[in-house]
């Protein structure tokens, strides 16, 4: 089954690349790699603030990151189509970098990127297992609980 009947069976719509907040481009796409820039968590439209270990918790900072994949996947898919290939061509997602927004006190970083990673293993099957890293951070722009930049090889 292609990724993209699979983002149907799962209602998911890509959205539309988003215009970057400062001087950067959403995506390189260098030989055999694509870089994604970092994407912040987005809820109904507006950024998703709020600070694990503050005034956020576990579960909903993994939603969070699951909106974030999804924007992934939508700038994942313009890069590909950059270069006239498709989702489908991707031949692993390689490496998933996690910011969150955490107090001094949180610790669970891991299982908010949780909410990314498995949605991709979902959709990659194998292709989606990938190396990564979750960190806590003491501020994110304008606030976001959430963000996440992705490495995927064509």
């Amino acid at each position: 089954m292609s990724i993209y009947q699979k983002l149907t069976n799962l209602k998911i719509t890509l959205p539309p690349v988003s215009t970057p907040a400062a001087a950067y481009v959403p995506f390189v796409v260098s030989e055999s790699h694509i870089y994604l820039s970092g994407h912040i968590a987005k809820k109904e439209g507006q950024v998703w603030v709020g600070q694990l270990g503050t005034n956020m918790q576990t579960n909903e900072a993994k939603e969070a990151a699951h909106a974030v994949a999804i924007d992934l996947l939508g700038t994942l898919h313009a890069a590909c189509t950059s270069v006239g290939k498709t989702l489908d061509d991707i031949s692993q997602i390689v490496k998933v970098m996690s910011l969150v927004n955490s107090s001094p006190q949180f610790t669970e970083q891991h299982l908010v990127t949780n909410g990314c990673s498995e949605l991709l293993s979902q959709l990659f099957g194998p292709k989606g297992a990938h190396a990564r890293s979750a960190f806590g951070v003491a501020q994110l722009p304008m606030g976001a609980c959430v963000e996440i930049e992705l490495i995927a090889r064509l």
